[in-house]
């Protein structure tokens, strides 16, 4: 695991604490419920993660810190397979990895999947694929991955993000990129701040969820929200636009100061990843995968405060809400 900074003020980096070795494997006879089964016996499996891993989760739920990112390291990730060709490939890999994220997951809040993301499994396989390199897609490889807060055009957006290596890049150049609106918004000029604080920029539906319809803009909203001095954050730097020209200089700003100020970190196995996604976007640098098995693998799981917001979109634990492609949409909205 390696952490950079980019140019002139330093973006502060995640806090880290390391597991050590008191992290005991679950017991294996879990597996047989599947993954929504697990999710229970995870909740109980909170009272087994090592205390300085406890507190620094649950230090983080309250609050994000000035990086908006946590990262655990030395996650037992079990014994590994080939790395799939594809996420909803099955694979030879026992349970282990899937149940510490998910008891990480529940100390956090509640683990969901979305039913366009890989059918609304709760931890997904996130590996490159052939077919999707050069797409701004988490399976893409050879571009960057622009910087995103996770379904930002979705009404039951994850409150958090985990990512837990399971296979490092062996470039060790896969940077997991990261900007935080508490470093980024006192870049900003006050108008600046200002106009991006107003319900006038839109984010287009991602087409996955559109299930094969053309896809559309959704309601205006604000980029930051909340508390003024202390503001949240809403970004797509790929499917957000203003919906005026001030508005859209704004978001150009705020996509400027995100570009040049903002952290990564090269993922090793063991490390696992939590991101605040009303405080961090992130992103992903281009890496070159061979194809050959080993390649980069991560896991992924998403997590919302509560069920209730969405109990009426919702099928057990995978959010089902549907998206029309009533409004058809340009390329791009706001003059530029």
């Amino acid at each position: 695991m390696s952490l950079t900074t980019t140019l002139h003020r330093p973006h502060a980096l995640p806090a880290v604490v390391e597991v050590g070795d008191s992290w005991q494997p679950p017991n294996r006879a879990v597996e047989a419920g599947g993954l929504h089964a697990m999710v229970a016996v995870a909740g109980r499996a909170g009272r087994a993660v090592p205390a300085d891993v406890y507190d620094a989760v649950v230090g983080f739920a309250d609050d994000a810190g000035r990086s908006g990112a946590l990262l655990v390291r030395g996650v037992p990730v079990g014994e590994l397979g080939r790395t799939p060709d594809h996420p909803t490939q099955a694979t030879s890999k026992d349970s282990v990895s899937e149940m510490n994220l998910l008891t990480v997951a529940r100390l956090l809040g509640q683990p969901v999947g979305y039913l366009p993301e890989h059918g609304g499994d709760l931890v997904q396989n996130i590996v490159p694929v052939r077919a999707s390199e050069q797409r701004q897609v988490s399976t893409s490889s050879k571009v960057e991955l622009m910087f995103h807060t996770e379904a930002a055009f979705h009404p039951h957006r994850p409150h958090y993000l985990l990512l837990l290596c399971l296979r490092g890049d062996r470039d060790g150049v896969a940077r997991t990129t990261l900007a935080s609106v508490r470093e980024v918004a006192p870049l900003l000029d006050p108008v600046t701040r200002d106009v991006l604080a107003q319900p006038r920029f839109r984010t287009a539906i991602d087409e996955s969820y559109l299930a094969g319809g053309r896809s559309c803009l959704g309601e205006p909203a604000p980029v930051l929200y909340g508390d003024p001095s202390h503001p949240h954050v809403l970004f797509d730097a790929d499917l957000m636009v203003g919906t005026d020209l001030q508005a859209q200089r704004a978001l150009d700003q705020l996509s400027t100061v995100v570009a040049a100020h903002h952290t990564g970190v090269v993922l090793e196995s063991g490390d696992m990843l939590i991101i605040d996604n009303t405080v961090a976007v992130h992103g992903r640098s281009p890496f070159t995968p061979r194809f050959d098995g080993f390649d980069r693998w991560l896991q992924r799981t998403f997590v919302v405060s509560d069920l209730s917001s969405s109990a009426g979109q919702r099928c057990g634990r995978i959010v089902t809400t549907h998206f029309s492609a009533r409004e058809t949409c340009p390329e791009k909205l706001a003059p530029r």
